[in-house]
């Protein structure tokens, strides 16, 4: 049994929150005429993966309704990552960038799936 107050107790909230910040500040130097689409999407994707993990914790106690939201979080790491490719591609970040961010949301991923599996560990007693 876990012993949280919150859900920000939660090592995987804790990295997708700093993940969607450093997207944050990344995209801060893309094209102007990306504002509206890249940029926006991406953002928006990011902060919904730290969104969904907080939205769940609050729901833990109905364990099918707390995997719904981890698994939308799941989601919403990936729709992050194609951002990034189109980022990479469109020459807005570097191959380095673009590979330590794949790389932190693919660990994201592996934690939120931890989570999946077991979902029953998370219900408050």
């Amino acid at each position: 049994m876990l012993t949280l107050r919150g859900h920000r107790d939660l090592k995987v909230y804790q990295s997708a929150y700093r993940l969607a910040m450093e997207i944050f500040q990344m995209s801060s130097t893309f094209p102007k005429e990306e504002r509206y689409s890249l940029t926006d999407q991406l953002r928006r994707s990011s902060r919904s993966v730290a969104a969904n993990i907080g939205e769940g914790f609050r729901k833990r106690q109905y364990p099918k309704v707390f995997a719904s939201k981890v698994a939308d979080a799941d989601a919403e790491a990936t729709e992050t990552q194609v951002w990034l490719d189109f980022a990479r591609d469109c020459g807005y970040i570097s191959g380095e960038c673009h590979s330590e961010l794949i790389t932190s949301y693919q660990e994201l991923g592996r934690m939120l799936s931890r989570i999946l599996e077991q979902p029953s560990r998370f219900v408050p007693r």
